[in-house]
């Protein structure tokens, strides 16, 4: 298992449920390949779709099936298509009991960047800022740590802001990382993996729960 499907599994492990959840693009559209057996859960994208499976394998490919980020997706039965008006209507009346997004950048405080790089071209901000303002619960999905090494959890993001103090929970292929009033504490630590490692790679100071226990998929 690499860092990406550790990061997936140990999330949806978290899932519950009844739960509807909107996915981000990237990292955290794999979860949908991980929901526990036994329970159901309804991934929302927020360009008009309610009910999207797991990834699909090249040859199930429809360029009719996409999602926000125009990846293709799968759909369950019973699934529902609608105007992005009333996808927002969903997401900005609170009924998403989890978002799950990707980040470039997420402070100690749980302040968010995740929509734009300056000096890049950007089309539309996409619907993060509504996702992170109007869920129960935000969870980042991410690598650890940038493709040039660079730390992705910081004390001040330099990114513009998707959201502040809007971050509840980090999962990265180190481990769990809860956003409290003392700042960045991490709950679960994932195997092989040593509090060294953790201070060195993070780009603010890392508080260790007492009861640090492994992170495990299953």
């Amino acid at each position: 298992m690499n860092g990406k499907e550790l990061i997936a599994t140990r999330i949806a492990r978290e899932l519950k449920d009844g739960f509807y959840v909107n996915l981000g693009i990237g990292l955290p559209t794999m979860i949908a390949a991980c929901v526990p057996a036994g329970i159901e859960v309804i991934f929302q994208s927020e360009n008009g779709l309610l009910g999207i499976g797991p990834p699909p394998t090249p040859e199930q490919e429809d360029p009719d099936l996409i999602n926000a980020g125009k990846q293709p997706v799968t759909v369950l039965p019973g699934s529902s298509f609608f105007a992005s008006d009333q996808a927002f209507a969903m997401i900005r009346g609170g009924h998403m009991n989890m978002s799950i997004l990707g980040a470039m950048q997420v402070s100690c405080r749980g302040d968010l960047a995740n929509w734009t790089i300056p000096g890049k071209m950007v089309k539309g901000m996409g619907g993060a800022m509504d996702l992170v303002a109007s869920a129960a619960h935000v969870i980042v999905a991410m690598e650890h740590n940038a493709k040039d090494g660079a730390p992705k959890i910081v004390e001040e993001c330099s990114l513009p802001l998707t959201g502040k103090r809007v971050v509840h929970d980090i999962v990265t292929e180190l481990g769990w990382f809860h956003l409290s009033a003392e700042g960045l504490v991490m709950q679960e630590i994932a195997k092989g993996v040593t509090k060294d490692a953790v201070e060195h790679r993070t780009g603010c100071q890392v508080h260790f729960s007492a009861d640090l226990r492994p992170m495990l998929p299953f």
